[in-house]
């Protein structure tokens, strides 16, 4: 026997014509004062339950006899339905059980049942802003789903990507305190947006030295993004573990008891992430030089010499080799200040890039990915950590022959095998056709902001099931902060828009720095000249490098040298060892 749901009634709208599979057309019965259009929910009453539709379409069929009236229809996707839950509280699930029947009535949903729709579902769960449907009614969003699964938020720019990102990042972390955040900040426009939350690292502050840099990466480094030289790469490969191995016995051997042993006893390869010191790399080099007669062989040597030290003294690359020549095994304190392993109130790094050599950044963004899947790895995922990548698109391009390999590779590891060790994936980017689709593929939640682009929304179109395929007509219309969440954390696509943030809170860039735009004073040659001195100061700087100080202070290091006592002691001892 049927019974009425403990549930509002909306305004009729019409009765059901037709039905096929998910999709179901109504006959319109608007009053005047009645508004039904596009991206409106019904509810159809139909015996127990109440199945519910989003309509895609509503269109005008002329009558057949001439002076009829019109017929208007409304094409409706059925998402779910309403039903009696075990408690007696009505209660909405996706799927039909039963379909409706020709001539049953629509109305439109009320608003608690777009609440019941909507609303806080699961145990940890944010509110990112408000609906569309209902300004009044939060949209929430699963965080557990949400992280588990990966996610990624795609729109042109200037659509509010940014600040949308900012609000969902301050959200999770009011939702789990005990997540690390890690954000790859292309453009410097995160610094501002966690107040006392995040710890900012930019280009000269960072120390990401030489020895975590695998084999490829160096590779990359050394020879600006270009393909290198066989023969050199060869020279590379063979006297790197040397060069390990060499420190490993300086550091472990006493000044008096110092003995040569087999370099290959240690197991070091060309990856291996231990220290060693770029001068006996160089050492190694030259001394494998001289014992060459052959001078089209020595060139060879030369030559990679030449391109070590060239970028050894360019002051754009004092974040990698600034203490290149001097000991310490500083990698502990690295990951624990890059992870925030030790938080102390600040749980979250926004790395900024803007600012780097342009030549080395796929290498620098491919050791940071790699040393957060390889830290979950070993730790077994004891720190659970939200690895957030802006510019994805650049990093993990579709075309495999642009870009560098293996930061697509530590990308692609992370969103295939980082959840199974605490390490999630968040990719933002305004060009997702261009995103490798095995990477977005594992995303199993997508926020869409305003698309032009036919690319773009085809990717999208290809992401979702065909019953939510129809929503994705909205992408190229929707506002600034408005998007359409798709996906496993959110009980259904969504169309809400993104909460607003206080203006001292909004991502802006700063890569640009903060130099005064008030044209009339600022324009002439003598500005120019200014733009010029600070042009080749940035490639001239440089703080003294610790290496050409005889003897290391006993005082505490500068913030972010991330240098502690023993290390400072390994390297004394290292130096008297070398005389």
């Amino acid at each position: 026997m049927d019974y009425p749901l403990p549930l509002g009634t909306g305004s009729r709208v019409g009765r059901i014509s037709s039905v096929r599979g998910s999709r179901a057309t109504i006959d319109l019965e608007v009053s005047d004062g009645e508004r039904v259009t596009v991206g409106a929910f019904l509810a159809i009453e139909a015996g127990v339950a109440r199945p519910v539709g989003m309509i895609t379409e509503i269109a005008s069929i002329p009558a057949l006899d001439r002076g009829a009236a019109s017929r208007v229809t409304a094409t409706v996707d059925l998402v779910g339905e309403i039903v009696v839950g075990p408690d007696g509280h009505p209660l909405f699930r996706r799927g039909l059980a039963a379909y409706p029947n020709i001539g049953d009535a629509a109305s439109i949903l009320p608003r608690d049942g777009i609440g019941l729709i909507y609303g806080r579902r699961a145990e940890r769960s944010m509110s990112i802003g408000q609906l569309y449907h209902d300004p009044t009614i939060e949209a929430h969003v699963d965080v557990d789903a949400l992280l588990n699964r990966h996610f990624a938020v795609i729109g042109s720019t200037g659509v509010g990507k940014s600040s949308g990102v900012a609000v969902m990042l301050r959200e999770i972390l009011a939702v789990r305190p005990d997540l690390r955040m890690f954000v790859l900040d292309s453009h410097n426009e995160y610094g501002r947006c966690f107040g006392d939350l995040a710890n900012v690292v930019n280009p000269r502050a960072s120390k990401l030295p030489f020895w975590l840099f695998n084999f490829e990466e160096v590779v990359d480094v050394i020879y600006g993004g270009r393909p290198g030289v066989d023969d050199e790469l060869e020279i590379l490969a063979e006297l790197i573990p040397i060069a390990k191995s060499q420190y490993l016995q300086y550091k472990n051997t006493d000044r008096l008891s110092l003995k040569r042993f087999d370099v290959r006893s240690t197991g070091f390869t060309v990856d291996t992430p231990v220290p060693y010191l770029l001068q006996d790399l160089i050492s190694l080099i030259d001394e494998r030089m001289g014992k060459l007669e052959n001078r089209s062989s020595r060139m060879n040597y030369h030559r990679l010499i030449a391109r070590i030290e060239t970028i050894r003294n360019d002051p754009r690359y004092d974040f990698m080799f600034e203490n290149a020549n001097v000991g310490g095994d500083t990698m502990a304190e690295l990951l624990n200040q890059l992870f925030r392993i030790d938080m102390q109130g600040k749980p979250l790094t926004v790395m900024q890039l803007a600012g780097l050599p342009v030549e080395v950044m796929d290498a620098v963004v491919s050791v940071l990915c790699r040393l957060a899947f390889d830290f979950g790895l070993w730790s077994d995922g004891a720190i659970p950590l939200l690895f957030v990548c802006e510019e994805a698109h650049r990093y993990a391009s579709m075309d495999h022959s642009i870009g560098f390999a293996p930061t697509r590779r530590a990308i692609s590891r992370i969103a295939k095998e980082g959840r199974k060790y605490g390490v999630f994936l968040g990719l933002v980017s305004q060009r997702p056709a261009e995103l490798d689709p095995t990477i977005i593929s594992q995303c199993a939640t997508l926020f869409a902001m305003r698309m032009a682009n036919d690319r773009d929304q085809a990717l999208l179109r290809s992401a979702v099931s065909d019953d939510t395929a129809d929503l994705l007509d909205f992408i190229p219309t929707l506002a600034t902060r408005e998007v359409i969440g798709i996906g496993e954390a959110v009980p259904l696509p969504t169309r809400m828009t993104f909460r607003t943030l206080p203006e001292h809170l909004l991502p802006r860039s700063e890569a640009i720095g903060t130099w005064s735009t008030d044209g009339e004073n600022r324009v002439g040659l003598d500005f120019v000249q200014e733009v010029v001195d600070r042009w080749r100061r940035a490639a001239t700087d440089r703080k003294p490098r610790q290496e050409d100080v005889t003897i290391a202070p006993a005082t505490a290091p500068e913030p972010g040298a991330m240098q502690s006592a023993s290390a400072r002691l390994d390297q004394a001892k290292y130096q008297l060892l070398r005389r």
